[in-house]
Order: C-alpha cells, then sequence, then structure tokens
C-alpha cells in the first residue's frame, strides 16, 4: 500500500464490532482463558494481552502503523520522546560504556546524554553532525549507539546519514536517528542503512499538541547486526529476569522485544491507551500536514532571508543553505515546517518573538499552529555558552514551527514583529 493509505489503514484489523475508528482499550489488565493460557503468554510461549504497561491493542495499533510507515521491522510506544531515547541508550549501554552523539540535538537530549546518564556510569562523547569524520576517532571497544538527529532541533542542520552509517557499519555499532522533525513522511532513516528511529509523537505525530508520546522502531533484521556480536552481549546470552529468555535467538524483534520485556516491564514509561488513540488520529493526516508545513516553511523562510534584520536563516530547502544539497538528496518531499533565523541579540529576538500575534511563544514544535521559541533562554536555557555555540545556537537565534495557517498572514505577523 502506499503512504497515504498505510497512514489510514495500517495495523487496524476491525473488532468483533466492526467499528471503523479504532477503540479506545482503556483498560489496566486483561482476563486470560484459564491459568495455562495466562503461563503461555508469560513464556512467550502465546503472544497477546498481559498488562497495559506491556501492552495495549490501541497501542498495538499505534505501534504498527507507525511501523509501517517506517518501514520498519518492529515498534514499541513509549510515554514521552525523551522516554523514547533514554530506553534506545539503555537498551544497548551499562555502566563502563560510552556512547556517541551528535552536539547539534534537541535540549532535553543534551542534558540526558551530557548530565543524568553520567550517573549510570555511561559516558557521552560529541561529535559535529556537520562533520562526521570526528566520529570515527570516539570509537573503542565499549562504544554502544551514534545518536543523531534527521533534521537537528533548532540548528536545523541536515545529517549526512551516508558518512554516518559507513562509519558505523564498519564498525558494527548501532546507529539511532530522533526523526521527530522530519516525520516518516519526509525520512525514512531505516532505509538508508540506519539501525533505530524515536520519535517524540507530542508533535507532528499528534499534530495538535494534544498529548505526550514518544515511539521506537528498529529496521528488518537487526538481529543479523546482534547475533553473535561482542557489543551486545547481553542480547546474546541468557536473561536471567526473564528465564534465561535470549532475544536473538527469538523469532521476534529483539531490540524493541527487550525494551518491551525489560524496561517497560522494570521502569513502566508506558502511553496511555487514549494517548496512543490521539496518535493514530494524527497519523491519518500527517502526510497531507508534512507537505503544507514544508510549503509554507519554505516561504516564510525566503522571506526572512530576504528582510534586512535578518543575519542569517536556516532551513535546508533555501538554495543558500550549507545543507541544501544533502536536503536535496535525503529529503525530495520537502524539509517539514521547523526553521530558525538570526537576528542583532538576544534582546532582539526576545523582542520579536514577544511582538508576534499569530505565532504564540510556546516551547513545543509540530503543532497546526504557529510556534515561536527564543532558544537560548527557554528550552536551551540550562546549557552553557560553550555549549549553546557547540548546538548552533547564538543568542540571536528564533526557532519557528511554521504550523498550517496562510503563509500570507504569518508572514504578515513576522513582518510587524521584525518592524
Amino acid at each position: 500500500m502506499k503512504e497515504q493509505t498505510l497512514a489510514i489503514h495500517a495495523g487496524y484489523d476491525k473488532d468483533a464490532q466492526g467499528t471503523m475508528a479504532v477503540p479506545i482499550y482503556q483498560t489496566t489488565a486483561y482476563e486470560f482463558r484459564d491459568t495455562e493460557h495466562a503461563a503461555n503468554l508469560f513464556a512467550l510461549k502465546e503472544l497477546g494481552n498481559i498488562y497495559t504497561r506491556l501492552m495495549n491493542p490501541t497501542t498495538d495499533v499505534f505501534e504498527k502503523r507507525f511501523n509501517a510507515l517506517e518501514q520498519g521491522g518492529g515498534a514499541v510506544g513509549t510515554a514521552s520522546g525523551m522516554a523514547a531515547i533514554f530506553y534506545a541508550i539503555a537498551n544497548v549501554a551499562e555502566a563502563g560504556d560510552n556512547i556517541i552523539v551528535a552536539s547539534q540535538v534537541y535540549g532535553g537530549t543534551t542534558t540526558l546524554t551530557g548530565h543524568t546518564i553520567k550517573r549510570f556510569g555511561i559516558e557521552t562523547r560529541y561529535f559535529n553532525v556537520n562533520n562526521p569524520s570526528e566520529i570515527e576517532a570516539l570509537v573503542d571497544e565499549k562504544t554502544k549507539i551514534i545518536l543523531f538527529e534527521s533534521i537537528t532541533n533548532p540548528s536545523i542542520d541536515v545529517a549526512d546519514f551516508e558518512a554516518i552509517v559507513a562509519i558505523a557499519k564498519k564498525h558494527n555499532i548501532m546507529t539511532c536517528v530522533d526523526n521527530t522533525v522530519a516525520t516518516p513522511i519526509l525520512c525514512k532513516p531505516l532505509t538508508l542503512g540506519c539501525d533505530i528511529v524515536v520519535h517524540s509523537a507530542s508533535k507532528y505525530t499528534t499534530g495538535q499538541g494534544l498529548a505526550i508520546g514518544g515511539i521506537i522502531v528498529e529496521r528488518e533484521n537487526l538481529v543479523e547486526m546482534i547475533k553473535g556480536n561482542p557489543r551486545y552481549a547481553h542480547f546474546n546470552e541468557p536473561d536471567e529476569s526473564y528465564h534465561g529468555l535470549i532475544y536473538s535467538d527469538l523469532p521476534l524483534p529483539p531490540f524493541t522485544l527487550r525494551v518491551r520485556l525489560a524496561l517497560l516491564r522494570d521502569l513502566g514509561a508506558t502511553p496511555s491507551p487514549f494517548n496512543s488513540w490521539l496518535y493514530i488520529q494524527g497519523l491519518e493526516t500527517l502526510p497531507l500536514r508534512m507537505k503544507q508545513h514544508s510549503a509554507s516553511a519554505l516561504k516564510i523562510a525566503q522571506y526572512l532571508e530576504a528582510h534586512p534584520k535578518v543575519k542569517s536563516v536556516n532551513y535546508p530547502a533555501l538554495k543558500s543553505n550549507n545543507n541544501y544539497a544533502l536536503a536535496q538528496k535525503y529529503f525530495p518531499k520537502g524539509t517539514s515546517g521547523l526553521l530558525s533565523f538570526e537576528v542583532e541579540s538576544k534582546e532582539v529576538a526576545q523582542s520579536i518573538a514577544d511582538k508576534t500575534e499569530i505565532f504564540k511563544v510556546v516551547v513545543n514544535i509540530g503543532d497546526s499552529k504557529s510556534i515561536i521559541t527564543h532558544p537560548a533562554s527557554t528550552t536551551h536555557q540550562q546549557l552553557s555558552s560553550q555549549e549553546l555555540i557547540d548546538c548552533g545556537i547564538p543568542a540571536g537565534l528564533i526557532r519557528l514551527s511554521v504550523g498550517l495557517e496562510d503563509s500570507e498572514d504569518l508572514i504578515a505577523d513576522l513582518e510587524k514583529a521584525l518592524s
């Protein structure tokens, strides 16, 4: 099936009532046929619902539909995008290991990998996403994953998938891509050789700022990389917490299965059935919305590029942008609704944000409503001056999440604020 059809139908076989809309299965627990059925489910001899912390019929449709759009091999929902990123790391790394992360990532990812993860005994090593060759010198036998964003937030750089994947494959290391900004509509990292994709479903997936959630998707046949790989010994050895189960021996997607059976089981950052239902509604219109977000963002980027008070504009679809060639290579259908631009100073940037009327001062992205943010004083305020520079966030940077309003109205709003 084509993408738009998958977005509406994938993953849902109608229930006994024949409901056209996916039902909300708002339940914590499920009745087993008998004790043998219950025992078989817990032993993975049969597949089915055990407890909503692990799986739920509504969430199952969300996972299957998203997996189909990403062309993946398996997916698991989480309670937030940050939970998805943390689980992706915790699923492969332990005390004494290290991970390699792009400097240009979302501020929450920077604080997680630069500060919180240290308390778990995991070291983070950073590379410039615009210079993937830096990765090579950071790799050692304890490196477990390379994490980057397909389109960075808020510096709006485009990752060179081919270059990063080549280094990862050379050393047999997993790659994990945060594809939140691009969505599976504009980019499918798993088809470009990447291993894991994570998303904040709170953004473009829901599309209206209605719910917090995330998802992890693994590529088809990831088990072939995991099987016998000394970097991922715990996938190849008996899990004593699950009766000696060996993940790489099962005929199921090993990465997301371990997230479900170990991390969701023990840490519990599970999406609620109602939130999963909201994501399903959002996915039905995601292909249409991403086309409009991208078209309007390009018009606004072109307007800002010509404005005398704007020092620079970060939007990969602009021919003048350093990322233009990579955007044409990896994002032929558009480069999403996120852009940023730099003005003279922090004070000027904050003044512009305060003057807009349609653009609202909010620290979210991917909403149908347009949003303006000053990252240095909000989403990335916790970073030092040097960390801000490393992330590509000068003091005068303004981030826009272009919504679905008429682009002429949005340009008029910015014109007034810039005057």
